[in-house]
């Protein structure tokens, strides 16, 4: 049964591979899937059709025969568990790595999604400016934590898994800025994420897909 993966037509992120579709696309070229895309238009996200796949109007979905599936960490998870590649044969270690993905949608994404609100969103607000340090220390505090786990290693927990799929991503999103920067290890791990052929290529037809939408 073929794969096919809803995303913004025209993304905001103007192809720098930070929509959601991207955690999908990446995973899927790790365990070697074809897929196809369907992009849609903003105006049409909140109408019935959208919402039958994804109830709060957003991406991606991923549909498989009569399987639609929403938010990108079950997908993962899913394509995970669905092809080799992505979790470890042994029980313990996958038990760890589905552990490490929960550790990023609960714990470490969202902080860096409220900053992310806070930036574009809320300042213009009277108490932005107060609040903004208090997030950003959350932020680092994480990352502290994070950095001081992973050490010397080269992913979060033996051989790369979707785990890693879904922290570099979530790093992805303060690349070059502050608190990310001031830890040399997350840094490098990040990087080495991005180094991966499957990312390259998830990156690349992200990407395209921009390229032929744009305005």
């Amino acid at each position: 049964m073929s794969i096919t993966i809803t995303a913004f037509a025209n993304s905001l992120d103007q192809g720098a591979g930070l929509a959601r579709d991207m955690i999908v696309r990446w995973a899927l070229e790790e365990v070697g899937q074809p897929y196809a895309m369907r992009l849609i238009p903003w105006a049409d996200f909140k109408k019935p059709e959208h919402r039958a796949r994804n109830p709060f109007g957003q991406i991606p979905t991923y549909e498989e025969g009569d399987l639609i599936l929403f938010e990108s960490g079950a997908i993962v998870l899913h394509i995970a568990e669905r092809f080799p590649g992505l979790l470890p044969a042994n029980a313990n270690a996958r038990a760890r790595a589905i552990a490490w993905m929960f550790a990023v949608v609960s714990d470490i994404e969202p902080l860096i999604v409220q900053r992310e609100v806070m930036e574009y969103l809320e300042s213009d607000k009277a108490w932005a400016a107060e609040r903004m340090p208090l997030v950003e220390q959350r932020i680092g505090d994480r990352l502290t934590e994070l950095s001081a786990r992973l050490g010397e290693a080269d992913w979060l927990d033996g051989d790369f898994s979707a785990a890693d799929v879904l922290m570099v991503q979530a790093l992805r999103r303060i690349e070059r800025q502050t608190p990310l920067v001031e830890f040399a290890r997350l840094v490098a791990y990040m990087e080495r994420g991005k180094a991966r052929p499957a990312f390259k290529r998830a990156f690349a037809a992200q990407k395209a897909d921009y390229d032929a939408t744009k305005d």
